[in-house]
């Protein structure tokens, strides 16, 4: 028995526990002492198992969908934002109290250029 049942099982670890089940279905005559381990047991939890595959496929497609979604929308949000701050610059002024609002810097808070001072 494995120690951390909270892991998945490796694929390799699946699939040959499919291939061993599917042997066991073809074993003559198996009556097992303990009636936990018969093969209608294991048909009901292999059953379970794969219903619980596709249900954990589905929702991890829906989770990606719904991120995407997010992150579009997110997006077109920013895409939103930065067209509002162009259309404040070209109503209000590259210097105005507004852009400051926004969050930009005036343009006259830049520092002008000035000329290198050339090294002896």
């Amino acid at each position: 028995m494995a120690d951390a049942k909270t892991r998945p099982l490796t694929p390799g670890q699946l699939q040959a526990n499919l291939d061993a089940f599917a042997a066991l279905k073809n074993i003559p005559g198996y009556n097992p002492a303990n009636k936990d381990y018969e093969i209608a047991d294991g048909d009901a939890l292999q059953t379970t198992m794969d219903a619980a595959q596709v249900k954990s496929a589905q929702d991890e497609a829906t989770a990606k969908a719904s991120r995407d979604d997010e992150v579009a929308a997110q997006w077109a949000f920013h895409d939103f934002i930065l067209g509002a701050k162009t259309q404040v610059k070209a109503q209000f002024g590259d210097s105005s109290n507004e852009i400051q609002a926004l969050g930009l810097k005036k343009k006259s808070e830049y520092k002008s250029p000035s000329k290198k001072q050339p090294t002896p």
